[in-house]
């Protein structure tokens, strides 16, 4: 019922705009059943389209969209290296930090989900999950995601607020060396 008042407020601070709920209980602390929080929901709040769901629980998520047989509501996945599950439970799409400079191969795991190529697309979720997989045993945070994000773009995206350190050089050449090693499906 407190997220629901506290949700209510935020989104009659824009009464015209699409709402979404952004469930990501790692960071904020808020463990809830999303499926519980879709009861009613629209009667409560008649902007909420969707949820951004950022937590590894896929039986929520699949029960969510089980739940949600009439497409009333959007569900867009957020935790990157488990995308490729979400899709098979029918997430929409996804928002994630990785897709800022791995959106290439990202999409290409959409296409071959698609068509349907699951093997192909597996490659992709594989070979996107053994670099986060390296890249957090290290130490991956805002800072680090800054430093990927600079060294594969080529745009320097500047320090992380404080009190957050940038990432260090170390990291740096690990998390690259370790990319350039990645041969990815399409030959890239």
């Amino acid at each position: 019922d407190e997220l629901v008042a506290f949700l209510r407020k935020v989104a009659s601070e824009a009464p015209e705009v699409p709402f979404y709920y952004y469930h990501i209980p790692p960071l904020t602390g808020v463990k809830i059943r999303v499926e519980e929080l879709l009861d009613g929901i629209k009667a409560q709040i008649p902007t909420f389209q969707g949820v951004k769901f950022s937590d590894t629980d896929l039986l929520d998520l699949a029960q969510c969209i089980r739940k949600n047989e009439t497409g009333e509501f959007e569900f867009l996945y957020g935790v990157d290296e488990q995308l490729l599950s979400a899709l098979a439970v029918g997430a929409d799409g996804a928002v994630g930090s990785t897709y800022n400079y791995l959106g290439r191969q990202t999409n290409l795991m959409l296409q071959a989900f698609a068509k349907p190529d699951l093997a192909l697309a597996q490659k992709y979720q594989f070979l996107t999950g053994e670099f986060l997989n390296f890249v957090i045993k290290l130490g991956f945070g805002v800072a680090q995601t800054k430093a990927v994000m600079t060294f594969v773009s080529g745009i320097p995206m500047g320090p992380p607020r404080l009190p957050l350190v940038a990432a260090s050089s170390e990291f740096i050449a690990k998390a690259k060396a370790k990319l350039d090693s990645i041969v990815w499906p399409d030959g890239d």
